[in-house]
């Protein structure tokens, strides 16, 4: 299998994953969402820490924090993936997956745009266009229903800021994440005492409930682990176009199994959306041939280049 197919089948793997998680969290609606997420913090720890022991490289975590602006990036960091999950939690055992879905499809378009204040990035008009029609999509969404989504727009923003924090740092996924985890999972642990304490925890009660917290921790772990391997064998056209099947497959879980109402300014919201994402994923694709062009044309040049002075050498 050629490197680039098992990269995209590693991405697609993750965002399977990550697309039909709401249906394990449906599961556990009994269990309020802050000891969901602790359980969720400690068990990512288990998995993420025992496969960095396996290869070796759980003293990668101090080198991570060796230094006081990296811990202070991933303390933010882990703060902004914890309150990402906490949200993202809340709204599937609410029965608003479909605003998640809408949530991780606003993401990518809320990325360029901090590219843009942050980083001082250049956009072309159509990209412009892309970035104010979902802005569009979202406002006459506000309307019509009397209330922002602010679901989406919360989820959508703590992964974008999470995103541009990493985009700081040296350190590999799986151990960035990990650090990130460990920082939390203190908090975690006070939470879960708490709760254990006045005779509300749910783990340990039963069987069934056990398990699935525990589980919390794989269904963390491995999709990220197949992400960052599958990231770094495709162009990032390609991560960026694959990554729309977890939002895809959101929102038909939301809209066909979980039966979830789907209003006239929902369907206007989402179409305006999705028409952005093609605006802006179209002229993505136009500037990756481009780029493709112009790095063919200097290599042939190159070529041509050297063996010119190669033949002008070589007479006598």
């Amino acid at each position: 299998m050629s490197t680039q197919r098992s990269g995209v089948l590693a991405i697609i793997g993750a965002c399977i994953i990550w697309g039909l998680s709401p249906l394990y969290y449906k599961l556990l609606t009994h269990v309020p969402p802050l000891e969901l997420l602790a359980h969720r913090t400690v068990w990512s720890l288990v998995v993420f820490a025992g496969l960095l022991g396996l290869q070796g490289r759980l003293g990668r975590i101090r080198v991570a924090m060796s230094s006081r602006r990296d811990a202070l990036i991933l303390t933010a960091a882990a703060l902004l993936i914890s309150a990402n999950w906490f949200f993202f939690i809340f709204s599937v055992q609410v029965g608003r997956v479909t605003e998640t879905s809408m949530g991780y499809y606003i993401q990518p378009l809320l990325v360029v745009l901090l590219g843009v204040f942050v980083l001082k990035e250049r956009l072309g008009p159509l990209q412009w266009l892309a970035i104010g029609l979902a802005a569009a999509g979202v406002a006459q969404l506000t309307w019509g229903l009397g209330a922002a989504p602010w679901i989406s727009l919360l989820l959508a923003s703590t992964f974008a800021l999470y995103g541009l924090l990493k985009k700081s740092l040296s350190v590999g996924p799986v151990v960035s994440v990990t650090t990130e985890v460990l920082i939390l999972t203190p908090l975690a642990v006070v939470w879960l005492a708490w709760v254990h304490l006045r005779g509300e925890g749910l783990f340990g009660q039963d069987l069934y409930t056990s398990a699935l917290l525990i589980l919390s921790g794989l269904l963390t772990a491995l999709p990220l682990i197949l992400f960052s391997s599958g990231a770094q064998k495709v162009s990032m056209v390609t991560l960026g176009l694959v990554q729309y099947l977890n939002p895809t497959m959101q929102f038909f879980l939301a809209a066909v199994i979980f039966a979830e109402p789907l209003t006239g300014w929902h369907v206007t919201a989402f179409v305006m959306i999705w028409t952005a994402l093609a605006i802006y994923t179209a002229v993505t694709l136009r500037q990756e041939r481009a780029r493709r062009r112009i790095v063919m044309t200097s290599s042939a040049e190159a070529a041509a280049w050297t063996k010119s002075n190669s033949e002008r050498s070589a007479k006598p």
